[in-house]
Parts: structure tokens; sequence; C-alpha cells
């Protein structure tokens, strides 16, 4: 299998002119560069175009100032379509998607949706995020670099300049290919195709975790009300049964809700579900999943406590 790390840079209105933007083309894309890695994590070719802009005709001038690309350079590039089907002709067959965060596939994919392309594929789709492996590997795992400071912090060299599409691309590259071996089970899933049943949605085990992706429903109480969105079953263990809840399902913000359930063989084990828009104004869930020592079961607790004790108060 190959990696296909690529990167993006695109336009938009400017800012005393936002009655031009397009609502379904926020961003329109105006550079695309790519690496092909494959197996061992060797080059082996690069792709780097130009798109010719169709639907916003003026540069947007922090855009420009960052991408130093003016429009007359952008006049010289191919269509979108043409591009994007040129790229995907480039890349071949058997290879995965590395990006530098998740922001480029989302606007690969809604450029592709505007001009009536055919989907990346049916469903969620599974990528690398180089960036959160970073983070894996070095970090915390929560903490989120910018390309250059992990680039910075590894010590590699900076031989051609930042905020190219394809430039980005190539230090994305750079990275992936020293990154430890072991990280790279760590995949992400972009959601911009939700699962269209329920035989389709996401489980997924990884290192220190569980991950479930939802069908969409038509709002939030549909999705607080399902069952399997609400179900703590021991993803380690297997069975078909809920475990025994030491905390109940509770919120403090209305989008992200934990519990924390107990099993015999495993411990406790946290659980918390977040609610997310889909463009069609309804709702799908990720649900993840992991076991939690004693200390964090206390804070937890505390935090129910806490806000029990508040609504409490308030009535």
């Amino acid at each position: 299998m190959n990696y296909i790390i690529f990167d993006l840079e695109w336009n938009q209105s400017n800012v005393n002119d936002l009655e031009s933007t397009v609502k379904e083309l926020p961003f329109e894309i105006i550079d695309i560069g790519a690496i092909k890695l494959n197996h061992d994590r060797y080059m082996l070719d690069e792709f780097n175009q130009l798109v010719k802009p169709q639907v916003y005709t003026k540069m947007n001038y922090i855009t420009s100032k960052i991408i130093h690309l003016h429009m007359r350079d952008l006049m010289k590039g191919n269509p979108f379509t043409q591009v994007v089907n040129e790229f995907f002709d480039w890349c071949g067959e058997n290879y995965i998607f590395c990006t530098w965060g998740p922001a480029d596939l989302l606007e690969l994919q809604r450029n592709m949706r505007y001009y009536f392309m055919k989907p990346l594929c049916d469903g969620p789709l599974r990528y690398l995020d180089v960036q959160k492996l970073f983070s894996i590997a070095y970090e915390d795992r929560k903490n989120r670099r910018t390309l250059e400071s992990a680039i910075d912090f590894l010590k590699l060299p900076k031989d051609i300049p930042f905020h190219r599409a394809f430039s980005d691309a190539y230090y994305t590259a750079k990275i992936l290919s020293v990154l430890p071996e072991g990280v790279f089970d760590n995949y992400s899933y972009d959601t911009f195709i939700l699962p269209r049943k329920r035989s389709d949605e996401i489980y997924v085990n990884f290192e220190n975790y569980h991950k479930y992706i939802s069908v969409e429903f038509a709002d939030r109480y549909e999705a607080l009300n399902d069952r399997e969105v609400m179900s703590t079953r021991c993803y380690l263990c297997g069975g078909e049964r809920n475990l025994k809840r030491k905390i109940k399902w509770f919120t403090s913000n209305s989008r992200h809700y934990y519990s924390v359930s107990f099993c015999p063989n495993h411990g406790y084990m946290k659980a918390k579900v977040r609610l997310k828009k889909t463009g069609d104004m309804g709702v799908y869930v990720v649900k993840t999943a992991k076991f939690i020592d004693d200390n964090a079961y206390s804070e937890i607790r505390k935090k129910w406590n806490d806000l029990r004790l508040k609504k409490q108060k308030a009535l």
C-alpha cells in the first residue's frame, strides 16, 4: 500500500465582500500538492498543480499574503474537475490518504460535491492524520503543533518555503517518513459521508480506546434515545449485555455526554458521546470508550456530583 500525502490551498471571499460567499462552497481549492510514498515510506513521485478559479475570481488579500499566489498565476491553471481527476489517476490504486490535520479532506470533498463529482467513498473514509500521529508519538496525544513547529521539533531540514500546497505536503511526508512504526494503527475517519445504514456503522478498537460512528439521526433527541448510541458494552469482552453503570449518562453542555460503567474483567469504563451536526440539519454520534483507573473515576464522579448539586440549587 502506498501513502498519498496531500495538501491544499484555497481562496475565499474578502472580508468586506461576504455577500458574495457561495454557501455550498465557502472555500475554493486553488492549489493541490502531493507526495507519494511506498510501503517502506520512500518517495515514489510528486504531484503539483494550480487550479483555475471558477467561483472566487478575486484573490482574498490574506490568502494571497500567506501563500504568495496571485490571480494571474491561478488563471494559468486548469479547471478543478480536470486537476482532481488527474490527481486521482496519479494516486493509482491501493493507497491511503495522509494529511496534516482533518481540514483538507473536508474541503476536497466539499469542492467535489459542488461540481457533482462522484464521492470518494460511500461512508466514513479511513485516513492518516499526520498531525495527530506526531502528537501520539512525541507529545500528549492532545496537543496539535503547526507543521513548521513539528519540523523544528524533529530537526528536519527546511529546504523549501512553507505555505504552498506542494511544500506543505513535502514537509508532511518528511514527518511521516520518520514516525515510529507503532503509531500507524491510530488512523482517523473522515465523516463527510456518514454510514448509510446500521450495518455500515463504524466500530473500531484502538490501542487504548474504542470508537463508534453512527448513522445520521433526525435530531439530538432521536440520537439520545437510540439504544446503540447509549449502550455501554465492554468492547474488550465483546459481550452483548450492557455493563452495570456506576455513573449514569450526564452532560454539562448538551453536546458531550459521559457515563462510567464497571466490567468485572477490566474495571471502570468511561464512555463519551459527542453529538455532531450534519449538513442536512440532522446529527450523528461519535462515541468513545476507554478504561480508566480509580483516580479518574473519582474525578468524573465529583464532576457528576457537582452538576447534580448545582441543578438542585437552581430548582
